[in-house]
């Protein structure tokens, strides 16, 4: 049977780093459907409650926690600002959680992070890790790329250093999906 991946980098730039390697690694999956999200495509205003007693939960967050009930697995490669969430992606969540607090809808979850530094954008990676499952997401594995210039490359869309993306390999044969 074939199973659906909905992947998706957390950051709202055009050029995301994070976005690139949640894509990638979808194509280490055999026999699934998937969609690659863009959050560009669901902007919304900044989680406010005045404008959800004004105008209700923006229709595009209600889209994107209805995509995210279509999958069977769930790719995000988080993207780091300051530590932390990006705010478009923060946005996103906290309107989604206004749906529904298990916005995650109990979906299999593998959390990626990268960075152009050594860490690898590895602080947003252990909040989500801790954080997410409150949320409904069933957390399999967690993998982070670092120094993504230097290991990952953009013509050919591939890890290059083979000790990451043999790492990045097991983790997807132990989640057996």
């Amino acid at each position: 049977m074939t199973k659906k991946i909905i992947a998706f980098g957390a950051s709202n730039s055009s050029t995301s780093i994070n976005k690139r390697l949640a894509a990638y690694t979808t194509t280490l999956f055999k026999n699934s459907v998937v969609e690659i999200l863009d959050l560009n495509d669901f902007a919304i205003p900044t989680y406010d409650i005045d404008i959800e007693k004004k105008e209700g939960i923006p229709r595009l967050a209600k889209n994107f926690n209805n995509k995210i009930g279509t999958a069977d697995l769930v790719i995000i490669s988080m993207a780091e600002h300051n530590g932390n969430y990006t705010a478009a992606f923060k946005s996103l969540f906290d309107w989604m959680s206004r749906i529904d607090v298990n916005l995650f809808q109990n979906k299999k979850m593998l959390l990626l992070s990268t960075s152009p530094g050594q860490r690898g954008a590895s602080s947003v990676l252990e909040i989500a890790k801790y954080r997410f499952p409150r949320h409904g997401a069933l957390v399999l594995d967690t993998f982070s790329l670092p120094n993504f210039n230097t290991n990952f490359d953009y013509e050919n869309s591939m890890i290059t250093n083979e000790e990451f993306k043999n790492k990045l390999i097991e983790i997807i044969k132990k989640i057996n999906f």
